[in-house]
This record gives structure tokens, C-alpha cells and sequence, in this order.
């Protein structure tokens, strides 16, 4: 048995997009002499959908190209493809009849034969938690999904239908396992249809938890896993067939498009894995950023370039994701900034092949000092030191860039990339329209810490030092102010980062992170400071997502609230 997986980047909404896709993956697969093509979840609306789903003309256009497709597939070739499937009393409506109240909606598989589609098959368990919404949308299945193909009987699952057998990482266990109602049902392959979004832990999770599961029940298991970015979330692709063993028998690349043809036997194509969390996150953010834009409809973007090491690392993903000639960054240096900022600025972009200009701005930042200071002075006078130095004109300055760099965007239809970290966004070390103004927070689930590590993974890529090691070296500074470090405001990165692990990440208490052996006054200092930014995050641009716990859609923590930690 030759099976395909096909391994495609999907974009949500686009039905007909996405069919050609379909199809163009089939003429491989079936080149290559597959008799069984498998692809991701929800394949032909894309994932995830989203509220798109409330709408029935969407719905009734994802059952169109649905009965298009089976039409258009050659007809020696079984296909496996997602999509949504639509039901009333348990009674499929066709794409020409409008549905009722008693309709309900399932997220499906179809397998296509013949010009028909000959099976169908409803997702049991449906995953509501963190950034996944599926019972907002979707009935469960009810029953095991197997089928018979030239002699071989599969067995189907969706997603998170594999993730409640054996050494399930999940919280919450489900009260039914799908893998082993399909095994006893006399499943010998198990195939898997996902849409699993990418994050650092679950990269080495997920295929050890599939591998387990292929070697508990002696069988086969093939995981055909989407690729690519859709808005923060990042599809790593990996696909894979485990052995009856647990062995790795065929994997697909990270982060790449792939249809890979093998046989249901060892010793097939076996991509090789990241070996380091820095290369991991680096390629992600790279697919992240470029399918962000292109599916937004830009082809190039800017970014604010102060010499620091966030905006560099940010250049340099951009300059991976869209090419060099298609980046620009912008230097806008005030009285406060630094002419090794400058410097190392204009170092990256030469080392980059990005263009770069230069937007002095310190004459708008006096104007706003001689207009704004004798208004504020008068509405309550400031403290002892000079008003252009307080809080309120650092803010003022960094506005002022983000104005000037949204100027650029809607002139030349750039992409506006925020350079803000984790570190700095969980405590609201940033400026709400001002350095937090953009399109698309590239880094924002990075920790300070770790934005080093992922910076000298894209240095040792590019195969020669692109980002100056001044920016590694010298302490992280927003030069807003006179001699400004950000230690002045904050804890060092390393305590910073080990405390938001743990409040942010892991969800543990004050009490819990006290024990763990930090310092109380500081606990409860940063705890605070979290909480009382969350009305900042709520308006940051979307974030890409690769920790296990980001600022988002999958933290949905409330502004106004008072609980202490």
C-alpha cells in the first residue's frame, strides 16, 4: 500500500484556493503511484475557521467544492480530505438546501472515490481550551471511523482524536478513546488528519505521544499534519508514518509543503528533526511572518530599527521570510540615542541586504515638549525632575516612531513588524500606539532570554555574524531617557523570564512561585505589573505563537478584575 501525505498549506476561506491545492497535490501523489492521498484537517476551508462557520453561505460553499473535487480526482486514487461536513435530524443537506435550527455542523473527513464521496467521517473529540474553540462549533462524532482499501482496514482520526490514548499530555483526559475503538473495530493502519499548531514543548510531545500510541496497539499510525501560518498560529507540518514499533518509519520536512509517497513498511524518507529549540522557533517564526503577509496581501514590510537586539532579530526573520530587497528598516534617533545604536543599526542592514533610512524625529519629540509641557505643568505639575524626561515624553517619543512608521506603511503598503519580546509585553515595558503599533508582533512570545538564543541560531545559519555582536553584548536599553537601562525599571532578564515561566506559562500561583524560592516583594511586584497590562496586550497586533502558553487567544485573562495572584 502507497499512501501519500500530503502535507499543504491551507489558507482559511479560500474554498477554491485551497481545492487547486487539493488537486495539485493529488497529480503528485498519484505520479508518484499512491493509492491512498491523505490531508490535514478542515483541508478546503482552512484552519481554524473560526466564526466563518456562523455563516451558512460558507458552509453551503465548502460542500460545493466538495462535490467538485470528488469530480475532478483520477479515479484509481482514494483521498482523504477536510472539511465541514452539515447535518439536520442526522440527515446530510446538500450545498442547494438552506439549514434549520436542528442543523448541525461537524468537522469532517471525506474520503472520495470514484467521482463520489463514499464515506464520511465526524471528529469525536473536540478540543476547547487554550487557542482551540471547536465546541463553539461542532457536534462530536459518534462512532469509530474505519474504512476498507484494496485489502487494508483503516482506521480514521481527527486531531485530538489521537491525543487521549496512551501518554496523552492532556490536563483533562476525554471519556472515550478513538485510537482503540478503531483498533477493536480491526483497524491495521491508524491515520491521523491534523491541524496541530506548532509550540516548542509540543514539538517533542506530539511524536513521542504518537509513537506510543502506534506501539501500544501494534499497528501502523500515519499523521498528516497541515503546514504553515494562519494569522498566530503556526502549522510545523512533520508528518509522519510510526511503525507498529514506534519507530519513525517516513517523516515529512518542518515547515515546509511537502507530498511525501512511501510505503506502509520501515526504511522510508525520514526528514531530519531540529535538534535545538533556538533553529525551531527561528524556522516557525520565519513560516509564521511569511504566510502572515502573504495571505494578508503584503509583500513587504518595515520595522522601526533602534541597534537593539529585538528590532535586529526581527529584521533578520523578516529578511528570511520575504527576502532582503522586500524589508526596510527605519532608524529614529532622538537626543537619547546613541551613536552605537545608530551604528550597529546600519551594520545589521548592510549585513542583511535590507534598506535602510534614517527618520531624525528629535525636532517633532521638541515640538511636542514645547506644546505639550506648559499644558501638563498647569493640569498637575510634575515631580522634582524635568518633565521631558518623565515617563510621559519617553512615551511621546515612542509614538512619535510609531506614527512614522505607520506613515510609511499606508504610503508604500508595507507591513508594519512590532520588535517587542515576551519579557517586555507581559510586564508592559512597551508603549500602547507606540512601539506596540503594527501589524504583526513577530517576537511577542519570545522571552528577552531567548531572543538571544534565537538570534545566534539565525547567525549560525546564515553561516557568518549578520547581527553585530555589540547588540548581543551591550546592556538592553529603549534610550528614552539619559543613560536609560532596562534593569533601571525592570529585574534582570534572566530572573524576569524564570518568574513569567512560571505566572504566565505554567499558570502557578504567587504562593506557589514564593515557594519555589523567589523573592516575595518581587513576586507579588511582577504579578501585579502583569495583571494590571492587560489592557495594553488586549490591543497589541496578533502574536505568533511558539511557547505553550502565549499573550492571545489562548490567555484570556480579564482587564478589570482584582484577584491578587
Amino acid at each position: 500500500m502507497r499512501v501519500a501525505l500530503c502535507q499543504i498549506d491551507t489558507t482559511v476561506g479560500d474554498l477554491d484556493g485551497n481545492r487547486v491545492r487539493v488537486l495539485e497535490a493529488v497529480r503528485s501523489a498519484s505520479a508518484q503511484g499512491a493509492q491512498l492521498a491523505i490531508f490535514p484537517e478542515l483541508t478546503l476551508t482552512g484552519y481554524p475557521p473560526r466564526d466563518l462557520l456562523d455563516r451558512p453561505a460558507f458552509v453551503e460553499a465548502n460542500l460545493r467544492a466538495l462535490a467538485a473535487l470528488a469530480t475532478e480526482l483520477p479515479p484509481e486514487l482514494a483521498v482523504l480530505v477536510g472539511f465541514v461536513d452539515r447535518r439536520a435530524n442526522g440527515q446530510l443537506i446538500g450545498p442547494e438546501l438552506r439549514p434549520n435550527k436542528d442543523t448541525r455542523l461537524y468537522n469532517a473527513l471525506a474520503l472520495l472515490r470514484g467521482g463520489t464521496v463514499a464515506h464520511v467521517f465526524h471528529k469525536r473529540l473536540l478540543p476547547t481550551y487554550d487557542v482551540f474553540d471547536e465546541h463553539r462549533y461542532f457536534e462530536p462524532g459518534a462512532a469509530s471511523l474505519v474504512f476498507d482499501l484494496n485489502g487494508t482496514r483503516f482506521g480514521v482520526t481527527i486531531c485530538e482524536d489521537a491525543w487521549n490514548d496512551v501518554e496523552s499530555p492532556l490536563d483533562r483526559p476525554y471519556g472515550t478513546n478513538p485510537v482503540a475503538d478503531c483498533v477493536a473495530a480491526g483497524a491495521q493502519v491508524i491515520i491521523n488528519s491534523g491541524a496541530s499548531p506548532f509550540d516548542l514543548q509540543k514539538r517533542a510531545t506530539r511524536p513521542r505521544m504518537l509513537a506510543a500510541s502506534a506501539a501500544a496497539h501494534g499497528v501502523p499510525l500515519v499523521f498528516v499534519n497541515l503546514v504553515g501560518g494562519n494569522d498566530d498560529l503556526i502549522f510545523d507540518g512533520s508528518s509522519a508514518i510510526y511503525g507498529r514499533d514506534g519507530s519513525v518509519w517516513a517523516r515529512a520536512a518542518a515547515f515546509e509543503e511537502q507530498v511525501l509517497v512511501c510505503e506502509l513498511e520501515p526504511a522510508q524518507s525520514v526528514a531530519p528533526a531540529f535538534d535545538r529549540d533556538p533553529e525551531a522557533a527561528l524556522h516557525a517564526l520565519v513560516r509564521g511572518t511569511r504566510d502572515y503577509a502573504r495571505k494578508c496581501g503584503f509583500s513587504r514590510a518595515v520595522l522601526g530599527l533602534s541597534g537593539g537586539i529585538d528590532s535586529s532579530l526581527v529584521c533578520a526573520i523578516a529578511a528570511r521570510a520575504l527576502g532582503p530587497e522586500n524589508v526596510l528598516g527605519v532608524a529614529m534617533p532622538t537626543r537619547y540615542s546613541s551613536q552605537g545604536s545608530l551604528d550597529d543599526a546600519r551594520a545589521l542592514a548592510q549585513a542583511l541586504g535590507v534598506s535602510c533610512v534614517t527618520v531624525p524625529i528629535d525636532g517633532i519629540f521638541q515640538r511636542y515638549i514645547d506644546v505639550l509641557d506648559p499644558v501638563l505643568r498647569e493640569l498637575d505639575p510634575p515631580p522634582a525632575q524635568a518633565a521631558q524626561t518623565d515617563t510621559t515624553f519617553e512615551n511621546v517619543q515612542a509614538r512619535i516612531r510609531g506614527n512614522t512608521l505607520m506613515a510609511i506603511s499606508n504610503r508604500h503598503g508595507h507591513l508594519l513588524l512590532t520588535t517587542g519580546n515576551k519579557s517586555e509585553i507581559a510586564v508592559g515595558y512597551c508603549t500602547l500606539y507606540g512601539d506596540m503599533a503594527g501589524g504583526l508582533a513577530v517576537i511577542s512570545d519570545l522571552p528577552k532570554t531567548f531572543v538571544y538564543e534565537v538570534a545566534r541560531a539565525h547567525d549560525r545559519l546564515a553561516g557568518k555574524q549578520q547581527i553585530p555582536e555589540s547588540c548581543y553584548q551591550k546592556a538592553p536599553s529603549a534610550e528614552l531617557r539619559p543613560d536609560q537601562r532596562d534593569e533601571d525599571s525592570l529585574p534582570p532578564y534572566p530572573v524576569l523570564d524564570a518568574l513569567l515561566e512560571r505566572l504566565v506559562e505554567l499558570g502557578e500561583s504567587t504562593r506557589e512561585v514564593i515557594a519555589a524560592g523567589f523573592d516575595p516583594a518581587l513576586v507579588a511586584r511582577v504579578a501585579g505589573m502583569v495583571a494590571r497590562n492587560e489592557y495594553k496586550r488586549r490591543q497589541m497586533p496578533p502574536g505568533l505563537i511558539v511557547t505553550r502558553k502565549a499573550f492571545g487567544p489562548g490567555r484570556r485573562m480579564p482587564i478589570a478584575q482584582r484577584y491578587p495572584g
